[in-house]
């Protein structure tokens, strides 16, 4: 049985590191990406105690960064998983969007829509046959959260990218799932001064993520931490 190779980007810390320590526990090989050069070598040296790991520092949003991620990808023999997991929050507390500055703006919709789709767009060549796509989203992207104008509405870009992009690749599995509420950085930078250690920890949305990189489900929209049934793959 050949290795798995997956990429992950944002996988320094939170949700993006719960998952390559999963992946890596399973024997997948792993390239991976972060901002921090220092977190990046940090969260490398844990996972290569189980797997082959290549880390790239860099940022997602720029498209030399992308052009190293997807030499690597070509190198490591092609693709069975991208998780597009890397994302912004903007501004901290959440402005409300009629005093929400508008080069802000650009940015968070560069960082969660566009960069995820110039991912897999340098990509796409690595993809193996079946390959997994990831999408990171949130229910903000559905719900209309008071001060969660900006990112929400840049997870629902990038929520119609992954729908598009299902129907105009059905050979890839897209997906794009909501992991929940989680005890991260970005969740407390998203509610400043606030007690959030009543959120559950990334690692109780792993589970979910696994069952679409290992299973057989249908592309569309998951919750990772409910039941997979066929009401929950939303168009």
């Amino acid at each position: 049985m050949s290795i798995r190779t997956a990429l992950i980007t944002g996988a320094s810390r939170g949700l993006g590191l719960a998952l390559a320590r999963e992946l890596a526990g399973r024997g997948w090989r792993l390239i991976i990406n972060a901002r921090d050069p220092s977190a990046l070598e940090g969260a490398r040296e844990v996972l290569a105690k189980w797997t082959d790991v290549i880390a790239i520092p860099g940022d997602v949003t720029e498209s030399d960064h992308r052009l190293k991620l997807t030499r690597s990808a070509h190198e490591a023999g092609g693709l069975d998983a991208v998780i597009n997991n890397a994302g912004m929050l903007g501004p901290s507390p959440q402005p409300e969007l009629l005093d929400y500055p508008l080069d802000i703006l650009e940015d968070v919709y560069r960082a969660n829509a566009i960069a995820p789709l110039g991912v897999l767009q340098a990509v796409r060549h690595a993809l193996k046959p079946g390959a997994r796509i990831i999408n990171v989203s949130s229910d903000a992207a559905r719900e209309a959260y008071e001060g969660w104008g900006g990112y929400g509405s840049s997870k629902a870009a990038l929520e119609q990218i992954s729908n598009v992009l299902a129907a105009e690749c059905p050979d890839l599995r897209v997906y794009r799932v909501d992991p929940g509420d989680m005890r991260t950085r970005m969740h407390q930078e998203a509610f400043p001064g606030e007690d959030i250690s009543d959120r559950p920890l990334p690692e109780s949305s792993v589970a979910g993520f696994m069952e679409l990189l290992e299973g057989s489900y249908e592309s569309g929209r998951y919750v990772a931490r409910e039941s997979f049934t066929a009401s929950t793959s939303q168009p």
